[in-house]
């Protein structure tokens, strides 16, 4: 089968692909070492990896929206009116207290989380015929995603998404770690069998689709039930996260797109186009 590249195996490979493996092979090595940079540092490995990461890639989405003038006065609706609505919601949801408001904001955050796992698996296996295989691909990856999600509310970690206690309220449901954790290892056999038979009857392998479902696996599983700790969950979480979102916003938006599509932000085409694309970005993150 044709590899269902986003844009070439170098590029997928080390922005989309590789990072959740680098980062734990990193946290394997050097554990020690990244409990006492927290310790030291924790201001700047909150700015590095929360703002110039992880809000940085929420702001590459402004070059498949609001930078595209085309693109606003097709959906001017849309666009001028989510903000607002999100505003409203968002004043509504404090009158019933902070808690109340950050703990929305953290299951939406999670909701986002989860489906770009869900909508980069879709991506790489577009090629695919078999529906069912595909069927087992999509429990596996939602598997991989949210039984962390429900580990982590009825296990407290070292560590919140917004504020402490933003998931206390689910806590009071009745104890279901071991039948998930069941399931989880049942599907994720099922899905590992699946895998290997598609490999042994295709004699390929689908190497994008596989490595983003094996590093999702290994990023949340690692980042949030493994290891209880405030910056490795970070750094698995947010750099497995923001990185590929961003590659795939340059990729699809800028790199693959002629300038006569681009108009006024085809500069970002050029040479330095990529270091402007993330200096723009950061900025936007940081003020």
């Amino acid at each position: 089968m044709k590899q269902p590249w986003i844009h070439n195996a170098k590029t997928d490979g080390w922005f989309i692909l590789a990072p959740p493996f680098l980062i734990l092979l990193i946290i394997c090595v050097f554990q020690k070492e990244i409990l006492n940079l927290e310790n030291e540092y924790s201001f700047y490995t909150w700015l590095f990896l929360i703002v110039f990461v992880d809000v940085a890639h929420v702001y590459s989405t402004l070059f498949k929206t609001y930078f595209i003038k085309k693109e606003v006065q097709r959906k001017k609706l849309l666009y001028l009116g989510i903000p607002l609505l999100s505003w409203i919601l968002g004043l509504l949801l404090y009158q019933f207290g902070s808690l109340t408001f950050w703990s929305f904001l953290a299951l939406v955050a999670v909701f986002h989380f989860i489906r770009q796992q869900y909508g980069f698996m879709r991506i790489y296996s577009r090629l695919e015929p078999n529906i069912w295989s595909k069927k087992i691909d999509e429990v596996a990856i939602y598997t991989a995603t949210i039984y962390p999600m429900l580990y982590w509310i009825k296990t407290p970690r070292a560590f919140t998404w917004f504020v402490e206690n933003e998931f206390v309220w689910l806590r009071s449901l009745p104890d279901y770690i071991n039948l998930i954790t069941v399931l989880y290892f049942i599907i994720l056999s099922v899905w590992i069998v699946k895998t290997g038979f598609d490999i042994f009857k295709a004699r390929q392998m689908n190497i994008p689709k596989v490595a983003l479902i094996v590093g999702t696996y290994l990023s949340w599983y690692f980042g949030i039930v493994y290891f209880n700790n405030d910056l490795i969950f970070t750094l698995l979480n947010v750099l497995s996260h923001g990185i590929p979102y961003i590659s795939l916003i340059y990729i699809r938006e800028i790199k693959q797109k002629d300038n006569a599509q681009l108009n006024k932000i085809s500069l970002f085409k050029s040479a330095f186009g990529i270091y402007l694309f993330i200096i723009i970005i950061v900025a936007f993150a940081f003020f």
